[in-house]
Formats: C-alpha cells, sequence, structure tokens
C-alpha cells in the first residue's frame, strides 16, 4: 500500500491514499461481480475471474486459459483452481509487489496457497468466518450484541413429532420456518406446517445436528452492509430484497436480487436497522472478526418490528449496490474501508458522523439489480447468449444492445440497463444456474413488494436473446459444476 506515516483524518487523504497505492491487490472469484468498479477507486487493484463476462474486454479482469480440473463444488474449489493455476501464478509474481488477495470464499486450503506463495489473504482468518458464519452462532452472538432474532429456538430434530415438542415448548405455533447451520437462501430454509412438509425435507433436516427453529411471520426481507473497523463499524443503507420471484429463481425463498432507494421502510425502520447493524458489528469485533460484512434483516409486517435475519461474513451479492450508492461516490465505497483495515494505515476518522451522512436521503439514489436463473427443469446447451453491456428497452417489450461497457453508472434511464453476461455459448444451462445480472435505475418494485410491468418486461426481453438446442446425450457432470452459488 502507499506508505504513510501520519494518521489518515478525512475521506480525501484516504482517496488519496488509495490513489497512490503501489502493492497490487486482487479478488479471485468466479466473476468479479461482487467487487465492480473497486479497481477504479484503488490503483493496482486487479481482478483474478473463473468466468470472462467481457470477452476479453475489461483491463482489469484476467481469466486463465481452462486447465483440466476436479468437479467444483463450490467457490472455494473454483478459487484455490485459480491460485494452483500456472497462469494465474506468473501472472501475479509478474507484476511483482506485495500481493494482497481478498476472495467472495475461501477456505483453510485457499490460506494455505496463499502463503506457500507469499501473498497477503485480506481477510479475517477461514476458521473464524466459518464460525460464525454458522446460522445458530449467528443467533448467539445477536442475543449478546442485543439484536432481536424472530422468536426461535435451537434443537437437533429427530421426527416431526418431537419437532413439535420443540416448538410448542418455546410457543412457536405450529407454522414454522427451519434452518440449517449453514447454506444459502432457498436452499437449507424449510417451510413446515405439516407432517407432509416436514417428509419432502426430512433427509436435510435430520441429523444436521442443531437446527434454527423459527415461528413463521409474514415479513420482508430487508439488507445492509457494514464493515468492522478498530475505529467502530462503519454503515451503509438499508436495501430491500427481491425474494423468491418465479421470473427469476426457481427456489423458493431464495434471493434473487436488491433495491437501494432512500425511502425503503420508515425512517424509524430504517434507523433501528442501522443501530442494529452497529451493535452486531461492535460484538463481531469482541469475536475477533474485522472487514466487510453484511446482516439480513425480516420486518415483521404485522408487528413492524425488524428481526435479524442471518450474517454473511463477507462480501456479498449486494456489495455491488452499497458500492455504488451516491454516498459511495461523494466519499468513498465501502470496501474501500475494508482494504485500509487490513492494509495496516492509521486513520481517526468521526465513524458517527459518516453513518449520519451516509443515511441521509440526498446521499442515496435509486437502482435495482436482479440475477436472472434459469428456472426451468431442463439442461440443454446455450447457442446464443446476450453480450455484457448496456441494453435499451424498446416499445414493444423487446431489448436490444446499445453498447459495450462494463460501467453500471453508464445507465442514463429506466429505459436502459446494464447486463453482466454469466452464462455464454457453449455452455450447459441447467435449472438454478446463473445466467446474468441485470442492473437498472429506479425500483424493481411496488411499494406492496410486488414485481413491476417493466421489470418483467426487462427479464423477459433479456431472456429472449438466450437460445439453446435440446441435447443429443447426457450432459457431463463437470457441465453443471456451478449448480452452487457463485455471487
Amino acid at each position: 500500500m502507499a506508505t504513510t506515516a501520519k494518521k489518515l483524518k478525512n475521506i480525501s487523504e484516504i482517496r488519496r491514499y488509495f490513489h497512490r497505492n503501489e502493492d497490487p491487490v486482487y479478488f479471485v472469484s468466479a466473476t468479479n461481480f461482487n467487487l465492480l468498479g473497486i479497481d477504479e477507486w484503488c490503483k493496482n487493484f486487479k481482478y483474478i475471474s473463473y468466468i470472462d463476462c467481457y470477452d476479453g474486454q475489461h483491463p482489469n479482469v484476467f481469466c486463465p486459459s481452462e486447465q483440466p480440473h476436479a468437479e467444483f463444488t463450490s467457490i472455494e474449489d473454483i478459487n484455490n483452481y485459480l491460485l494452483q493455476h500456472k497462469e494465474v501464478i506468473d501472472f501475479i509474481t509478474g507484476r511483482g509487489g506485495k500481493p494482497k488477495l481478498v476472495f467472495l470464499m475461501f477456505d483453510e486450503k485457499t490460506e494455505r496457497l496463499c502463503k506457500e506463495q507469499g501473498w497477503d489473504v485480506w481477510f479475517p482468518k477461514a476458521s473464524l468466518r466459518n464460525r460464525i458464519d454458522n446460522k445458530i452462532e449467528t443467533v448467539r452472538i445477536g442475543d449478546k450484541a442485543g439484536v432481536p432474532s424472530v422468536p426461535n429456538t435451537l434443537s437437533e430434530i429427530e421426527s416431526y413429532e418431537q419437532l413439535q415438542e420443540v416448538a410448542k415448548a418455546a410457543k412457536l405455533g405450529t407454522d414454522l420456518v427451519l434452518q440449517s447451520a449453514y447454506g444459502d437462501s432457498g436452499h437449507t430454509t424449510f417451510f413446515i406446517k405439516s407432517a407432509s412438509d416436514f417428509r419432502k425435507h426430512q433427509h436435510e433436516i435430520i441429523g444436521q445436528g442443531e437446527i434454527k427453529v423459527m415461528k413463521r411471520i409474514n415479513c420482508r426481507g430487508s439488507a445492509i452492509e457494514a464493515c468492522a473497523t478498530k475505529n467502530g463499524t462503519i454503515v451503509g443503507p438499508l436495501m430491500t430484497e427481491l425474494v423468491g420471484f418465479s421470473e427469476l429463481t426457481p427456489y423458493r425463498g431464495g434471493w434473487c436480487g436488491n433495491e437501494i432507494f432512500a425511502t425503503s421502510f420508515t425512517a424509524k425502520l430504517r434507523e433501528k436497522a442501522k443501530t442494529y447493524t452497529h451493535l452486531f458489528g461492535e460484538q463481531l469485533r469482541k469475536e475477533g472478526y474485522r472487514g466487510y460484512f453484511e446482516l439480513d434483516f425480516l420486518i415483521d409486517q404485522k408487528s413492524r418490528e425488524i428481526y435479524l435475519g442471518e450474517l454473511n461474513p463477507r462480501i456479498t451479492g449486494a456489495s455491488s449496490m452499497t458500492n455504488h450508492a451516491a454516498f459511495a461516490h461523494a466519499d468513498a465505497p465501502l470496501f474501500l474501508f475494508h482494504l485500509l483495515e487490513f492494509s495496516g494505515a492509521k486513520f481517526d476518522i468521526d465513524i458517527d458522523e459518516l453513518n449520519a451522512r451516509w443515511a441521509e436521503k440526498d446521499n442515496i439514489d435509486s437502482w435495482c439489480q436482479m440475477v436472472i436463473k434459469h428456472t426451468d427443469d431442463t439442461v440443454d446447451l446455450i447457442t446464443d447468449a446476450p453480450a455484457t453491456g448496456i441494453w435499451k428497452l424498446n416499445n414493444d417489450g423487446t431489448a436490444e444492445y446499445d453498447r459495450f461497457d462494463y460501467h453500471r453508472r453508464a445507465v442514463t434511464n429506466e429505459r436502459e440497463a446494464f447486463f453482466l453476461r454469466i452464462m455464454k455459448p457453449g455452455d450447459y444451462r441447467y435449472e438454478g444456474a446463473d445466467l446474468g445480472i441485470l442492473v437498472t435505475r429506479g425500483r424493481a418494485m411496488d411499494d406492496n413488494f410486488r414485481m413491476q410491468p417493466r421489470t418483467r418486461q426487462w427479464i423477459k426481453a433479456i431472456r429472449a436473446h438466450y437460445r439453446a438446442k435440446p441435447l443429443t446425450a447426457p450432459a457431463p457432470v463437470e457441465a453443471m459444476e456451478h449448480s452452487f452459488k457463485i455471487m
């Protein structure tokens, strides 16, 4: 990093510090989606990606050639493959300096591979991240911080009858939501109201250790990102979540996008979410964690209470929204404070003042992003796919490619959108596969959290540019190796 002996005391000094950065920083992941644009804030920041979303046109994205590898079962597998790839090693070594690496996901093997090369991992240890990523542990951390969860109890589950007894003892009723310790939204969240509901998922519940058993509430999902630093916890704005829309995802309860706008929820709820996030961040610091994290909050539509949903001790699919909001362009992206925390540079800024400024309406503009998955229970081979860049929505509901760009800020109005292609011609398309991300100005939903007609138009129009042919033989197993969440 740029050397400085004095404390950085304001945003201007922090921005200059990164503008002069000398040590290379790399974001290694399946794509560069989560940290789009950070390369323009931090000198010598590069992306090392497995999937080339830009057909070689992004100046700071490096994608090595495909090499034989074992079947991928996680993002960690992808990252560990990349870190052992000769072209990646040569690329990092050839650029010199003291490499710093950041990831969406990593494990102990990732840490070992980096240590062998003399590269620093700028995140807390994988073992710590794994411990606090446990949904059961999140409840306990929240309790210590004074951040309430939906009424729940924690218990191992042996049968439906025993589940009923556990719920009755905790006064949770009979309409329940169960979550196992780890997993993605929509995959390890189970809605149980009857014995038949339980039978559908019992193999994912019984024998899985402690299960979070919750009272089912009519809620709206929201997300908020923050960064725990030595000076305190910096908190971003509260965002709405798109959840379970069949136009976008085949998974009930599955996350499929976000909105950011100044009046999301009431001022009281936004303030409470900010307070809870700050309290949780301070408790994370006591647990030994520092850096970027995200909290999901559930807002009860009946009582208007706000509850802790889950913790993601990392950057997330919502990070692109947080780091491109108006406040980020006025001050600095939230992720820059994560890099600052791990850089070792001394800084002393008024975090309370920063948090208050970032919460002001004038510092939050309106955007939405939608993650478009293949929703049919089919497997085929993609022959045509929409390119990454700026698209325009026509009056007849069709969309046409306008120009290449990798900046979402190039979108000028709600009839334009930035599309980031994930799956390309030659890829196998299967249920749950991530086709791409669509980002546009304005809102995807109305005030009642229903998808707006314009949103449906955009999704249908982009999908129409994907074409595929039926398989003449079974798809090889490795063709569907990304059937896990990659963003």
